[in-house]
């Protein structure tokens, strides 16, 4: 296991702010394998409305409701996919596309927030107001505890806690300018030890200046140049998991050693 960087601590945090107003976040969900498990099991969507309705208590939802679904038209709401997922003998994780935000990741694990907020010591409503925000709050030992709890890589920990814009900014910045200033700001965001940090920001700053060179040469080169390192910064956040995949485990494990 490679070492992981423990974040210095912080004896005072700002008060949580309060959550947006807005209507509660629908998970992402895989219409083809919903259509793909009704199929295999023989149903048809009357079954599977009548399945929802009688056995999980949504008497509104019809037929259409289930073929809307399936087309992509329409999606359930969290105690929809649920139901459906009980009536297709499924996890609601095999009804989800990949998780997005720390309430997907929550509902793909089959909690409940207070289970969640259990886990990591939080009080209920404040871990719903992380949720709400999409930024996360918590101590080194939440962290982990988090991470543990939902299964979280260290890209999907990074994205969840809200960090990803700050952290495309800083390696836009490293791949365009000296790449070795910018090793502590993104140390703040990616608790990795340095050595692997280091080594990545160095990678994308080479691949960038080489898209420029190739731009540049020969009376201006080409424009075909120039779109491939405009799309290289348009990707960073994705190139920077990829040069850190190679040189390290991005497993679920890495919050072990916090």
């Amino acid at each position: 296991m490679w070492a992981v960087r423990r974040p210095s601590a912080r004896p005072s945090q700002p008060p949580y702010p309060p959550p947006p107003r807005s209507a509660p976040a629908v998970p992402p969900f895989n219409a083809p394998a919903a259509r793909r498990l009704r199929a295999a099991l023989g149903m048809a969507p009357e079954h599977v409305a009548y399945g929802m309705r009688v056995s999980y208590g949504h008497p509104h939802v019809t037929p259409d409701h289930v073929r809307a679904w399936e087309r992509g038209a329409a999606a359930p709401t969290n105690s929809e996919l649920t139901a459906l997922a009980g009536v297709l003998w499924c996890s609601p994780a095999e009804l989800i596309g990949r998780p997005r935000t720390l309430r997907e990741h929550r509902i793909a694990r089959c909690l409940a927030p207070e289970d969640v907020a259990r886990a990591v010591g939080h009080d209920v409503h404040a871990y719903l107001r992380m949720e709400e925000s999409g930024i996360w709050r918590g101590t080194d030992r939440q962290s982990a505890a988090l991470a543990d709890l939902l299964g979280l890589g260290l890209p999907d920990f990074v994205t969840v806690t809200g960090r990803n814009a700050k952290l495309g900014d800083l390696l836009r910045s490293a791949a365009t300018t000296r790449w070795q200033a910018r090793v502590r700001p993104v140390a703040t965001l990616v608790p990795l030890d340095r050595r692997f940090l280091e080594r990545a920001l160095r990678a994308l700053h080479a691949d960038y200046q080489g898209y420029m060179a190739a731009t540049l040469s020969w009376g201006g080169g080409s424009g075909d140049a120039g779109g491939a390192g405009q799309d290289f910064l348009d990707r960073i956040v994705e190139h920077f998991w990829t040069k850190l995949q190679d040189d390290t485990d991005l497993g679920a494990g890495w919050a072990a050693a916090l």
